[in-house]
């Protein structure tokens, strides 16, 4: 039985699905500003093509996509009651429900626009393995936002396909979607920093007991060299047998 088979209903809830007005729109905003890749599904046929997601109308709370080639599909999506979109942003399995769509004008060309959606769910299927890095002496993440500003904060976890920060406050210039040049790492007992590019793919609000509110911003890395992948693959491999030693 699968991890996610053993959880109840509430517990999925909690866990995968992303609620908030403000929470949706800035993730869907993320997406389309990278022009991921959606699958968009309707109809009693369940028919799809695929989209991609194009912006925000924040003023009609409405999400707009790009329509198919097929004047057939269009009419056939127009006609449904209920849009599914699935999609794999950086890794990531997204999805999520939303009414009927509408014609509309879009930066000068035809597109579809629906409501927002009122959830959004996210579920990681890591391919490639992920690793918690140290509390003690954590991994220090060195970047600059767009206006210059450095942002150096605290790594929360590692894979060769990006990482997880820590954040007490957030930047207002770090928002879903932004792109880091020369991002450092420094991986402990390697032969020198880890320079990469990487993007913003999601930023989520906590809170710990006390009630304190922290934020957990994910970064994916963008064409890592197959060279600093292996260097992570070491670093990942390093830690877990110091982990079973310990154990």
């Amino acid at each position: 039985m699968s991890q996610i088979a053993q959880l109840s209903e509430a517990e999925i809830e909690e866990r995968f699905h992303i609620t908030g007005k403000t929470a949706i729109q800035f993730m869907l905003l993320g997406f389309a500003r990278e022009r991921d890749a959606f699958n968009v599904q309707f109809g009693p046929e369940r028919e799809q093509f695929p989209t991609r997601l194009l912006g925000i109308l924040p003023d009609k709370g409405q999400l707009v996509f790009d329509c198919s080639g097929s004047p057939d599909l269009n009419r056939r999506l127009r006609d449904a009651e209920q849009l599914m979109f699935i999609g794999r942003p950086g890794g990531i399995q997204v999805q999520f429900a939303v009414g009927p769509a509408i014609d509309v004008h879009f930066e000068g060309g035809r597109a579809f626009a629906v409501v927002l959606p009122k959830s959004l769910m996210r579920l990681q299927r890591r391919e490639n393995f992920r690793i918690e890095t140290p509390r003690v002496q954590p991994l220090q993440f060195f970047g600059r936002l767009p206006d210059g500003a450095l942002l150096n904060l605290p790594v929360h976890d590692l894979s060769v396909c990006g990482f997880g920060l820590n954040a007490a406050t957030l930047p207002d210039e770090l928002l879903v979607g932004i792109r880091m040049e020369n991002c450092r790492i420094t991986l402990p007992e390697d032969s020198g920093p880890l320079f990469a590019t990487a993007s913003a793919r999601h930023i989520t609000e906590q809170a710990s007991r006390s009630g304190q509110r922290h934020w957990r911003i994910g970064l994916q890395f963008s064409d890592l060299p197959v060279a600093d992948q292996n260097r992570i693959q070491r670093y990942i491999v390093r830690i877990e047998h110091e982990r079973h030693e310990l154990s």
